[in-house]
C-alpha cells in the first residue's frame, strides 16, 4: 500500500473499482436464466448470505460477491436492502479485500462470510479475513458504518488473530448476537475430523474470550461446520443451531434443536435433521426482525454443481425468505414469508379435478415460468400409488421437472433428470400424510428455480433448473390408479426488477 494513502482511502479505491466492474458487466448479461423475484447479483458471482440484519427500518442482506467475474475470486461483500423482504435495492459494495489480513496469496482470499449487529446505532460487520497460505490463514475482523452504506475496517484488525488450535480445518464465518450485556460469537470450525461450533464472548465487540465448543460432531455430522448460526427459538432456553457441514454428501445443511446455556456456552442437542432436502440450499443465515420473527435466507446454489448462468455473466441467487418456527416435537418449521403475496397477479383456481391413471392433465391458464401454486390432493381413499405435477414442460414432453409423492413409500421427490441444462438428480424427503389424508404442496416456480414446501413447513426442497425459455407447460398426473385434486390455486408472480 502507498504509505501516503490511508487504509480507508485504499479500501474505498478497491470499492470504486468493484462498482465500476459491476456497472460494466451488468449491461452485458444474458437474461435467459435471470430470476424474476429472487435476490441475485446485478452481475458477477454471488454465494453465502452475510450480515443479515433488520436495521433502521430496512432488511439488510450482504453476500459473498465477486463483481469482476461470474466465478469465485477475491471475495467482496455485496449489499442490498429491502423494506418488505420482497423488493430489493442494490447498494454499493460494502467490503473489498484491501489489507494484509484479507488480501494476497495465489489462491483464495478476501472478506469471507460473517454477520452484522447494531451496536448502539452503529452498523457493525464481523467477518473472516482469509488469505490462502498465510499464517494464520483465517482471522476474525470488524468493520463499522455510521450511515449503513460506507464501512470502515477497524484499525486494530484482526479482533481475533488466530484459532484456538494450530492444527484445525477451518476457522471462519462468525455469527454474533447480544444476550444481556454481552456479545456472543459462534464460529465454524473443524478438528480431528469433527465439525465444531466454537464460542467467544465479549463486552465490547473488540476483545473476545474463547469459551470452547458449544457443540461438535460425534463423527457423523461432517468434519467442518461452515456458516453456523445459533439463536433462540421457542420457549425457555430452547435454541437452534444451523450449520453447513462439509464432507457428508449428499447432506449439505443441518439444524440441531436443543437448549443453550449462556453461562457455560454449551449446547445440549435434542433433535437434528435437514433444513432443506433439495440440491441447492447452502449457508443459511437468519435475522430477528422488528416483529419478532426469525427470518432465514440461504444461497440457492451448491459448491461443485454445474451452473449454466456463469456463461451469461452472473452466478448465484438467494432462496425466498422463510419464517422459522418450532413445532412441539422440536421439528424446525419453515414457511415463505407472507409478504410474497404482494407479487401475486393473475389467479387461476380449480377444484374437484379427477386425474385418470397414467394420464397428464393440464388446467386452462396454469402455465408459465414465474408462478406460485397451492395444490391439495385428496388421498383419503387412495387408489393411485403416485401423484404429482410436472412443471416447465416442453411442447413435445421431452423436457420437464417432476414433483411427485409416493403414497406407499411416503416420500416426496423433485426429479430434474429431464429439466434441461445443468445437473440432473432426484432429491427426496420423508413425508407422512396428515390424518385426513390430504397432501398439501406449495410450490414457487421461478425462471431457473423450484422451491417446494409441504407438511405444514416440515419439508422444504430447493432446486435450480435450467429449461428453455419457451418450456412453460404444467400438467398433473396419477400413476397406479386414479387421483383427485381437491383444490388448486395458481398465481402468476410479477418481477421485482
Amino acid at each position: 500500500m502507498n504509505n501516503n494513502v490511508s487504509s480507508q482511502e485504499q479500501h474505498q479505491a478497491f470499492i470504486s473499482q468493484a462498482e465500476e466492474a459491476w456497472r460494466n458487466n451488468s449491461s452485458k448479461l444474458n437474461p435467459q436464466y435471470r430470476l424474476q423475484y429472487h435476490m441475485m447479483p446485478p452481475a458477477g458471482w454471488m454465494n453465502d448470505p452475510n450480515g443479515m440484519i433488520y436495521f433502521e427500518g430496512h432488511y439488510h442482506l450482504f453476500y459473498q460477491h465477486d463483481p469482476f467475474q461470474a466465478k469465485q475470486g477475491p471475495m467482496h461483500w455485496g449489499h442490498a436492502k429491502s423494506k418488505d423482504l420482497v423488493h430489493w435495492e442494490h447498494l454499493p459494495v460494502a467490503l473489498a479485500p484491501s489489507e494484509d489480513y484479507d488480501k494476497g496469496g495465489d489462491g483464495g482470499q478476501g472478506c469471507w462470510s460473517g454477520s452484522a449487529v447494531d451496536n448502539n446505532g452503529e452498523l457493525t460487520l464481523i467477518y473472516t479475513g482469509h488469505v490462502d497460505g498465510k499464517t494464520p490463514e483465517e482471522v476474525q475482523c470488524l468493520a463499522t458504518s455510521k450511515d449503513g452504506v460506507t464501512f470502515h475496517k477497524h484499525a486494530a484488525n484482526p479482533v481475533i488473530g488466530d484459532s484456538p488450535d494450530v492444527e484445525r480445518f477451518g476457522f471462519r464465518d462468525p455469527k454474533v448476537w447480544k444476550n444481556g450485556d454481552s456479545w456472543y460469537m459462534v464460529v465454524g470450525y473443524g478438528k480431528d475430523g469433527r465439525g465444531k461450533a466454537i464460542m467467544y464472548v465479549s463486552k465490547d465487540l473488540y476483545s473476545w474470550e474463547y469459551k470452547g465448543a458449544a457443540l461438535e460432531s460425534e463423527g457423523t455430522m461432517g468434519d467442518m461446520w461452515e456458516c453456523p448460526d445459533l439463536f433462540p427459538l421457542g420457549a425457555g432456553d430452547q435454541h437452534v443451531l444451523i450449520i453447513s457441514p462439509m464432507n457428508i454428501a449428499p447432506i449439505k445443511n443441518l439444524y440441531v434443536a436443543g437448549s443453550f446455556d449462556y453461562a457455560s456456552c454449551r449446547f445440549e442437542q435434542q433433535h437434528a435433521a435437514q433444513i432443506d432436502y433439495g440440491f441447492d440450499f447452502y449457508a443459511p443465515q437468519t435475522l430477528l426482525d422488528d416483529r419478532g420473527r426469525r427470518i432465514m435466507i440461504a444461497w440457492m446454489n451448491i459448491w461443485g454443481a454445474t451452473m449454466p448462468e456463469a456463461a451469461h455473466g452472473w452466478l448465484g441467487g438467494m432462496t425466498l425468505p422463510r419464517e422459522l418456527t418450532m413445532a412441539e416435537d422440536g421439528t424446525l418449521l419453515s414457511q415463505p414469508v407472507p409478504e410474497l403475496a404482494t407479487l401475486r397477479g393473475s389467479h387461476v383456481t380449480a377444484s374437484d379435478v379427477t386425474i385418470a391413471d397414467q394420464s397428464y392433465v393440464a388446467i386452462d391458464g396454469v402455465q408459465g415460468e414465474s408462478l406460485e401454486m397451492d395444490i391439495v390432493f385428496d388421498l383419503s381413499n387412495p387408489v393411485a400409488s403416485e401423484v404429482g405435477v410436472r412443471v416447465r414442460c416442453s411442447e413435445d414432453g421431452a423436457s420437464f421437472t417432476e414433483i411427485r409423492y409416493s403414497v406407499r413409500g411416503q416420500k416426496l421427490y423433485t426429479d430434474r433428470q429431464w429439466s434441461g441444462a445443468g445437473d440432473g438428480g432426484i432429491s427426496e424427503a420423508p413425508l407422512q400424510l396428515v390424518a385426513d389424508g390430504r397432501l398439501h404442496l406449495r410450490l414457487f416456480l421461478d425462471r431457473s428455480s423450484v422451491e417446494l414446501f409441504a407438511g405444514e413447513g416440515r419439508i422444504a426442497m430447493t432446486n435450480r433448473i435450467y429449461p428453455k425459455l419457451q418450456d412453460t407447460g404444467i400438467s398433473f398426473f396419477a400413476r397406479g390408479g386414479d387421483a383427485r385434486i381437491e383444490s388448486l390455486d395458481a398465481w402468476e408472480l410479477s418481477s421485482i426488477w
